[in-house]
């Protein structure tokens, strides 16, 4: 081994899993892009393209044959008007002879009504007609009906399997991103993303787009059909959209800031609570119940201010579009009697007109009542982007290891830094034979985890090169490189399932033999055959029905059943009591046998057999040497090593004295 070059960054620098730059900030807020996130969340139906066609097309006949129906009604209406002035007029005549008739005795008003009607006086209402007219009323309506039916079917489908590949995408582009990208982020807040936000925009989009087809396309429709009624009624509808345009735009303009901080202070929230439960037992131990629900309460009052306001402003439009729609409609009722008496149109032209108002207020009231949904919807989706977005790790290059490893790790001149500001390591040399068993010592923050850590990838270096069996492991496919490295943790991780499966999780291919060789040899089987299911005993995911030390105990298995080439343990006795942390050591360094090992111990008994022990402080290598070189040398080592155990017997001397003074 060679002696390192240069110094590194303060101890006070490193950042190790979990503790990365920035860890535990909100990312900052961001002004919404409405039109673009738009675009781009619609761009997510581009693979179902024919689906998206077939609903455009159902709703298009569907809004057609609803939009028919008043004026085909209108004609029944005609038809029983007509019908019923027919009847108060003398039989015989022409409708012409009565008009002049009626002229000729001074009622011109009704002359005028009668001429532009279709009747034969003294004929009476047509029931036969009128029965026709509505069944093929009824027929369009049964018809749009199934229309509606299939359309939603089909964008139910689209929109749910746009959310599963969305779904997918998040997820297969978290594991992309390197590790600092997570550590610089609270769990929580990034959970509400992939959950929460994904949730809101599938529900966004289920509920708006549908809505949207159907209002657009009845807005086109209807303006046609009211202009083949009445142009100059048409006029006075339209005159609605200038000021229903400019209420909404204000409207969405006041409200989009707070959709997304809504969502922002959703994710802080999620993160606050995350927090409090996964250090629940902490909490309690510390008597900070009453702190954790005042955080609680003032985030929450945050999230519900923001919530409110954002739902209020929204909320607006749909009292101001009634408001408007009704001012319409009584515009229309006057215009249209007057239009009816003086013979200008037909009550039935004026009755289809009047539905025509409403059936044109009310898809511009649904567009409006949207607007709150819409902006919810892409604000969320824009957070979920900004995950897509996230910078990946570089690409992998095809090289290749030897097989076998033989475990020779090399770092030439290797410099790191968790910000571009501040290195921690600084032109680190370091040659590991093969086979060896290095423990890295040195205080908190002198940067032994971030030693692991760049071997295995979860960080890039920022210059030099770290070899494996001489291959620059850069030029090494990640999921290769790790399969021939097994890494336990100080913090131990089980999941939601058997004990099995857990151990299982090392190596999927693993018999059942190879199994409880490995539980035997960490002294797993010796607690799991105590369990009423032995191997077969479900754990949660957080292994609340196991001690710290038989989780941790579960990780040393299940890393020994993956066989690595080189195994680093990062303080992985830890957790275990001392009479199983000497089996431990024991059944280890028979495992460490002709296996390259990096072992991080702050215990400085657990690693006096190690073949090289390295003590680092703030990024560099002081000392190298066997445990006893490094005592009688009186370095760094030895001042580690007095400050354990001369404190520790100092400790033993003092509760003596304590117990000789103290009285019978």
């Amino acid at each position: 081994m060679s002696a390192p070059a240069g110094r590194g960054a303060p101890a006070n620098a490193q950042r190790g899993p979990g503790h990365g730059p920035g860890a535990g900030m909100a990312p900052a807020a961001k002004t919404m892009d409405f039109k673009g996130s738009s675009l781009r969340l619609l761009g997510l139906l581009r693979p179902h393209r024919l689906k998206v066609i077939a609903v455009l097309v159902l709703s298009v006949a569907s809004v057609a044959m609803n939009v028919l129906g008043p004026r085909i009604l209108g004609k029944a209406v005609d038809a029983i008007f007509s019908g019923s002035v027919s009847m108060r007029l003398p039989t015989g005549q022409t409708k012409e002879q009565v008009v002049a008739g009626l002229r000729a005795s001074g009622n011109t008003k009704f002359a005028e009504m009668v001429s532009a009607m279709d009747l034969v006086p003294g004929q009476g209402i047509d029931f036969g007609h009128v029965g026709r007219i509505l069944l093929a009323v009824l027929g369009l309506y049964i018809a749009a009906s199934l229309f509606q039916v299939v359309q939603a079917r089909l964008l139910n489908s689209l929109v749910q399997q746009t959310m599963k590949k969305l779904r997918a995408d998040v997820d297969a582009k978290l594991t992309r991103v390197p590790l600092a990208y997570v550590d610089g982020r609270p769990r929580g807040e990034l959970l509400s993303r992939v959950t929460n936000d994904i949730d809101n925009v599938g529900q966004s989009m289920q509920q708006t787009m549908s809505q949207l087809l159907v209002s657009i396309c009845t807005v086109v429709g209807v303006v046609v059909m009211m202009f083949t009624v009445s142009w100059m009624l048409t006029l006075i509808a339209l005159l609605t959209i200038p000021l229903v345009m400019l209420v909404a735009s204000r409207i969405m303009k006041k409200s989009q800031g707070h959709f997304i901080a809504q969502w922002q202070h959703t994710g802080e929230l999620n993160g606050q609570i995350e927090d409090a439960f996964s250090a629940h037992a902490l909490v309690k131990v510390f008597g900070r119940g009453p702190q954790v629900e005042a955080a609680f309460d003032d985030r929450n009052e945050k999230l519900t201010g923001v919530s409110r306001r954002a739902q209020f402003l929204s909320g607006l439009m749909m009292p101001i579009m009634m408001f408007v729609g009704n001012l319409q409609y009584v515009v229309i009722c006057v215009v249209g009697g007057l239009r009816v008496a003086s013979g200008q149109m037909t009550l039935g032209d004026v009755t289809a007109f009047v539905q025509y108002s409403r059936q044109f207020t009310q898809p511009v009231t649904q567009i409006a009542s949207m607007v709150n949904l819409l902006q919810s919807g892409v604000a969320s989706a824009e957070r979920v982007f900004e995950v897509l977005d996230a910078p990946e790790e570089s690409r992998d290059e095809p090289g290749k290891l030897p097989r076998p490893t033989q475990g020779r790790v090399a770092f030439d001149g290797v410099a790191f830094g968790y910000t571009p500001e501040r290195r921690l390591i600084d032109g680190l040399d370091l040659t590991v034979e093969p086979g060896q068993t290095v423990a890295i010592v040195g205080p908190t923050g002198a940067g032994k985890t971030t030693l692991v850590n760049l071997l295995m990838r979860f960080y890039e270096i920022d210059a030099g090169r770290i070899t494996l069996d001489g291959v620059d492991i850069r030029h090494v496919p990640r999921r290769e490189l790790r399969e021939r490295l097994g890494m336990v943790l100080q913090d131990s991780w089980v999941f939601h399932g058997t004990i099995r499966d857990n151990l299982r999780y090392g190596n999927l291919d693993a018999t059942d033999d190879q199994l409880r060789a490995a539980a035997e040899a960490t002294f797993v089987d010796r607690f799991v055959r105590s369990l009423p299911d032995g191997y077969d005993t479900i754990i949660s995911d957080d292994g609340a029905s196991l001690s710290s030390g038989e989780r941790q105990l579960i990780t040393i298995a299940r890393a020994f059943l993956a066989e690595p080439d080189v195994l680093i343990l990062d303080e992985a006795t830890s957790s275990v009591d001392t009479r199983t942390e000497v089996m431990l050591q024991q059944a280890m360094a028979a495992l460490r046998r002709d296996r390259t090992s990096f072992v991080i111990a702050h215990r400085l008994s657990t690693i006096r057999d190690a073949d090289v022990i390295l003590v680092m402080e703030n990024g560099d290598i002081v000392e190298q040497g066997s445990h006893d070189e490094l005592l009688a040398a009186r370095g760094a080592y030895w001042r580690l090593y007095e400050a354990q155990f001369a404190g520790a017997a100092q400790t033993d001397t003092d509760e003596g004295i304590a117990a000789d003074v103290r009285p019978a």
